[in-house]
């Protein structure tokens, strides 16, 4: 229900505001832009972005579809799994949720959305067997909750897949920004979750990994910051993503061809949710690109903007990163309602302008957290959230900011 709300707030708040500038401004013109960007907008949707972006969407499905056959989920699970046994304690070690919980982690670090929703709910409903109050979060589920709404991806597939269709010169140079965006927001949600639950952070299996990883990002972007120039740190992001990226499709397809995978099969079954993925998001993506554009031309979004334009002028900010704010707002209340609006800032301001970029950034530092809390509470009869959504939120700040700083870095 909140979505419909968002989205029929959408139009009514256009109308009103056109409504206004025509009564006491004078604009006459204002209904025509709205019925005009309404009419522009659906076909945008669905010719210019949504049937280039099956194609897209084809392909890297199938190449993942690849990588889980060939182990890549089963390698990283056997990887990370001594690492949760300490974030979990009390989950019992051999108990199923274990297992269920590293799939899902390793599905989404994947970018295997589809894959991960199910081992997610799988996890909840496990973990929900050793809770004492049905009603309410056990500590092991809150923090599997506030992890997941951080959104840890290392393949940004569907932002990367809009960028191309959008005409980016680079698509994935999106890449490291975003990882270390949402890393800043899966550490923050990781820390002070453990912090509240008394978790033992300085565990010798704990400090290993999350030093280890943090000197790895760190250590990056000290050398970017202080040995590095913009153009330089642009050409390292390229070559280091579309390197990244290589290696992984390398990776997968050898992987898959020693374990006697049949690598074009396998390609094709996942290939097949390219188009259905495709057609599910054409209506999300239509509505969600009409209502925003209801909202940029009856003014209400650059009054927004520029609301956030002033504030942080006082404070004697640059703020060159306000356009894209409208993003970062959208994202904890609907994934679909932050997609467009990511969209809506590459078509007016350019796929490779800041904006654009920062916006992408943006949409994938975090990750839904309202739907997410309502779909995996939900899915067990959970009623009361405790602090989930609440540390889910400093989790979604964190990556907000971490994304802003990162993508002036890279970018501005």
């Amino acid at each position: 229900m909140a979505l419909s709300y968002i989205w029929s707030g959408f139009f009514l708040v256009g109308f009103a505001a056109a409504l206004a500038q025509w009564l006491f401004m004078g604009d006459v013109e204002v209904f025509k832009r709205i019925v005009d960007g309404i009419f522009s907008s659906s076909k945008v949707a669905f010719i210019d972005i949504a049937l280039p972006l099956a194609g897209v969407m084809t392909f890297m499905l199938g190449l993942l579809s690849v990588g889980e056959k060939a182990g890549a989920i089963d390698f990283i699970a056997r990887l990370i799994g001594p690492f949760f046994s300490r974030i979990f304690p009390e989950i019992p070690r051999n108990h199923p949720a274990t297992g269920h919980m590293v799939m899902n982690f390793s599905a989404n670090f994947l970018g295997l959305d589809n894959a991960a929703t199910p081992f997610g709910l799988k996890a909840m409903e496990s973990m929900q067997s050793l809770n004492p109050n049905k009603e309410e979060p056990s500590n092991a589920q809150i923090m599997f909750l506030v992890l997941h709404t951080s959104g840890l991806t290392f393949i940004p597939i569907s932002i990367i897949a809009q960028r191309a269709v959008m005409g980016a010169a680079d698509p994935s140079d999106v890449f490291l920004p975003i990882l270390v965006a949402t890393y800043a927001a899966t550490m923050t949600a990781l820390v002070t979750v453990a912090i509240k639950q008394r978790i033992n952070l300085f565990d010798s299996v704990v400090m290993a990994w999350l030093g280890g990883i943090t000197a790895v990002i760190g250590g990056m972007l000290w050398v970017m910051t202080q040995y590095m120039t913009r153009a330089e740190i642009e050409l390292f992001s390229k070559i280091a993503s579309n390197l990244a990226l290589a290696g992984i499709i390398a990776a997968f397809l050898i992987g898959a061809l020693r374990k006697k995978v049949n690598v074009f099969d396998a390609f094709i079954d996942g290939a097949k949710g390219g188009i259905k993925t495709t057609v599910t998001i054409v209506p999300y993506l239509v509505g969600m690109l009409v209502a925003i554009s209801v909202l940029r031309n009856s003014g209400v979004l650059n009054f927004v903007v520029s609301g956030f334009t002033w504030l942080f002028t006082q404070l004697g900010m640059n703020t060159d990163f306000t356009p894209a704010l409208p993003t970062a707002l959208m994202k904890p209340i609907s994934g679909s309602g932050a997609r467009g609006m990511m969209i809506d800032a590459m078509q007016n301001y350019g796929a490779d302008s800041f904006v654009g970029r920062l916006a992408c950034v943006l949409q994938g530092a975090t990750d839904t957290t309202f739907y997410i809390v309502a779909l995996y509470f939900g899915s067990v009869g959970i009623k009361r959230t405790r602090y989930a959504i609440g540390y889910g939120m400093i989790a979604d700040l964190a990556g907000v900011v971490a994304a802003i700083w990162v993508s002036y870095l890279f970018f501005h």
